[in-house]
């Protein structure tokens, strides 16, 4: 072909003769571009060029290479970096076998690494073939990138105190914050945000989802936006909403952030795509391959399985879909430097046709690859589908999302009958779930809430979910939530009532920190955060979810930094072993107690009524005393005797919040109602 001019290059054409590339998406060489697309089933795909601002393609170049992999692929010379490109795909348009192909439906790269415009739904997006629309002018384009791979994450460690932190909601009301900087992940390396994560101790940030994502269509018709993200089309693509500016935005935040010894995972959806089910739009893997990328009914091709409750489930037992999760994690960490991921739906990355396999190709790829090995991982071990609770279940290196932890420390303090010994088995590390001869209490993450669901100051003021706004008749998020209102349902000005509500946060932050395992918290769980009662708020992008700097409860961000800085201090808090009884500095490792300091018999583990709980805790150089009392009135405790050479015990945490640490002269103390109490030998 002639010479043309696109985006100020100049394309004479596509050739094979270079050979495949070593990696799929577009890849720059010093004279032009490499493209290579996996499809087992098209007949051939089409490379598009675009100059900027145009909603039409300048050039369409078919692919002329494909290897025995059904890898297409063709070299473009004079092409460079910050070129624009989409993709179509010729094929049979058969559902009833599982195709979907139509050349009228401009395709993202699965390899895209970069974005021109966000997506935003349009119905034409999801047109059959046989109006023959053309979704050019709706469809983003890829735009070619020579990144290099040189991040540097931080050494491997368990993530400890975690953060859980949703990019845009955390910094839209920061006036701290330059205005134009609001809502990006590039707010986080600000001087306002570090500083609040490091006076609270942060020790892992887990940023909820990066990557470009597109709104379902039922939120576009109710006027709503998804404001969480778990609904990506191209995995290794940063959000241009989120991150305006790209893989320098990315390196830049999370360099910031290792400059102060935090460490950044990021949450990833590799179990589905934001293409949704049949009715769903054509944007990238359905176009491209829907046979392959996507898992159907064994007997049914052109019926989606639906494991993730999204309306598709990614196949990822077969090579080339778990090869473009893998390649779009490690894209994460060479160009962007995070030093893990967490796994929304965890279970689907070890989906086999029969069923979940702890040794499924996706988890042995990822625990078997020199990039990611020695990365933390932590998988979220559910999902919707037949057998797809795994809690406990999931091999080295993967650490797991601990939701016994959170329901059964919920029932207790709600007043639940009977959950005296589920409350010790999860402050033990939930040796239950995690066999003690293969794993730790920290490849648990502990939580009380997370972001789907109640946040903790709603935890204790709602009864029931208030999901209205959402536009489903209140019927989506979770009926049973453990919760409870301390005597009204939502926002009061009874003094009594609030400062009920205050306590019974504090005590859920403190079991947290003095269980074993890595504590983790929503961002605004600190500052006293409510979503108003709604349990399932990814549909408000607004001040239902964006956190509100300016009613932040001082108060409460100090007593959590304090909680962190005990768990860090104590010993006897921070061993990573499970309580069993096993012999540490001369003494049990934990002792369980009554509050009148003699050790729990097996009657008092059957009162189903027994409000109080006490642990001994034994360390190398000192042991430490927990109380927890979910009464409503105060308790009468008699303390055990100090060790040999030891005075007196010192009260680090109690009722009284704001208290400084005290001397106990006596062997008697008194802890307030609905309270936790940190003690050490003096």
């Amino acid at each position: 072909m002639r010479g043309e001019v696109v985006g100020g290059q100049v394309v004479t054409g596509i050739t094979s003769e270079r050979g495949a590339p070593a990696r799929l998406g577009a890849t720059v060489d010093r004279d032009g571009v490499h493209v290579a697309v996996f499809s087992a089933h098209a007949e051939r795909i089409e490379l598009c060029l675009f100059e900027p601002g145009e909603t039409r393609e300048r050039i369409r170049l078919t692919l002329p290479g494909r290897t025995s992999e059904d890898v297409h692929f063709g070299f473009v010379p004079g092409l460079s970096a910050g070129a624009l490109y989409g993709l179509r795909a010729y094929g049979p348009f058969a559902p009833e076998r599982g195709h979907r192909f139509d050349a009228a439906k401009l395709l993202v790269d699965p390899y895209a690494t970069r974005l021109d415009r966000p997506f935003v739904y349009h119905s034409l997006m999801a047109a059959p073939p046989e109006r023959g629309i053309d979704t050019a002018p709706f469809v983003p384009r890829a735009v070619v990138e020579d990144w290099a791979r040189d991040a540097a994450p931080l050494p491997f460690a368990k993530p400890g105190f975690t953060y859980e932190l949703p990019v845009r909601a955390f910094s839209q009301t920061r006036a701290d914050i330059p205005e134009r900087l609001r809502g990006t992940l590039a707010a986080l390396a600000e001087p306002a945000s570090l500083d609040h994560l490091t006076r609270l101790g942060v020790e892992t940030v887990e940023l909820m989802p990066l990557a470009a994502a597109i709104d379902e269509r039922h939120l576009v018709a109710l006027g709503l936006t998804n404001a969480w993200g778990y609904n990506p089309i191209a995995h290794a693509a940063p959000c241009p909403r989120l991150v305006p500016g790209g893989w320098a935005e990315v390196r830049r935040t999370v360099d910031a952030l290792h400059a102060r010894g935090i460490r950044v995972l990021l949450d990833v959806v590799l179990n589905h795509s934001g293409e949704s089910d049949r009715f769903g739009p054509t944007l990238s893997y359905r176009g491209l391959d829907n046979l392959t990328y996507y898992a159907a009914l064994p007997d049914d091709p052109g019926t989606l399985v639906n494991d993730t409750g999204t309306g598709n489930t990614f196949a990822l037992w077969r090579e080339p879909v778990a090869r473009m999760a893998l390649d779009a994690l490690k894209t994460w960490v060479e160009v962007g430097g995070v030093d893990g991921f967490r796994y929304d739906l965890g279970t689907v990355l070890g989906r086999t046709p029969e069923g979940f396999r702890p040794d499924a190709p996706l988890l042995t790829m990822i625990a078997a690859d020199p990039v990611l090995r020695d990365r933390v991982h932590v998988a979220e071990p559910w999902d919707i589908g037949p057998g797809g609770y795994q809690v406990g279940a999931f091999p080295k290196p993967f650490l797991e999302w601990q939701d016994r932890f959170r329901d059964d420390i919920r029932r207790f303090w709600r007043g639940d009958a009977g959950t005296v010994s589920a409350l010790a088995t999860r402050l033990s590390g939930s040796p239950d779930l995690f066999d003690p001869k293969t794993r730790l209490p920290s490849d648990g993450v502990n939580f009380i809430d997370a972001h789907d669901g109640f946040t903790l100051r709603d935890l204790v003021s709602y009864e029931q979910k208030h999901n209205e706004a959402n536009g489903e008749a209140n019927r989506d998020g979770h009926g049973d939530n453990h919760s409870w209102n301390n005597g009204a349902e939502g926002e009061t000005s009874d003094p009594a009532i609030i400062e009920r509500r205050r306590r019974d946060v504090r005590a859920l932050l403190a079991t947290l920190f003095v269980a074993r395992g890595n504590p983790m918290i929503v961002a605004g769980d600190e500052i006293g955060r409510t979503q108003g009662g709604n349990n399932n708020a990814y549909a408000q992008d607004n001040q239902t979810f964006w956190l509100d700097w300016t009613s932040a409860d001082e108060a409460l961000i100090g007593f959590t930094a304090r909680l962190q800085r005990l768990r860090r201090a104590l010993e006897p808090l921070s061993r990573d072993r499970f309580l069993t009884g096993e012999t540490i500095g001369g003494e049990p490792d934990v002792v369980w107690l009554r509050a009148d300091g003699a050790a729990m018999a097996d009657a008092d583990w059957a009162d189903a009524g027994r409000a109080l709980l006490g642990l001994r805790l034994a360390g190398e150089r000192e042991a430490a005393l927990v109380y927890l009392n979910r009464g409503q009135a105060p308790a009468d405790i008699q303390l055990p005797a100090p060790r040999d050479g030891r005075s007196h015990w010192l009260e680090l945490l109690s009722d009284r919040p704001d208290a400084e640490a005290r001397p106990l002269a006596s062997g008697t103390f008194q802890l307030g109602a609905r309270a936790v109490a940190i003690l050490r030998e003096g």
